[in-house]
């Protein structure tokens, strides 16, 4: 058997996903910044610390079954692994599901992220990474 926190630790740091706990989605929530796509909204907020973290909300009023809601928060989440690394440093993202993510591969998911990020104007033009 593997011990779960001794595979936790040799993850590399790019591969993980910085979460935000509860009390940080009140703060994006307050900042009242959003933008919609076909798949997801998104709510901003600018922070003080320098990494980039999100948090995802699926609705079971929208999602019905679990395996829908699983499937759609795993499409987010993963968009964002991809993409993040492109998005502006200093930003917790709150994503929200709309029900025009049923049905859609993760590429349309992701192409979705970055056209909701550069009209959020949270996605980096130049090519250094932090």
């Amino acid at each position: 058997m593997v011990d779960a926190t001794r595979t936790i630790e040799t993850v590399s740091k790019p591969l993980r996903l910085n979460r935000l706990v509860a009390a940080q989605y009140k703060v994006v929530f307050a900042q009242k910044r959003s933008v919609y796509g076909q798949t997801m909204a998104v709510w901003i907020a600018a922070s003080v610390d320098a990494d980039r973290k999100v948090g995802v909300i699926v609705s079971k009023r929208t999602f019905r079954d679990a395996v829908d809601r699983n499937r759609a928060k795993r499409l987010m989440r993963e968009a964002f692994r991809l993409t993040c690394a492109r998005l502006i440093p200093g930003v917790h993202l709150v994503l929200i599901a709309r029900s025009g993510i049923q049905g859609k591969k993760c590429a349309e998911v992701i192409r979705d992220f970055e056209r909701i990020a550069k009209r959020a104007q949270l996605w980096q033009l130049t090519t250094d990474v932090q």
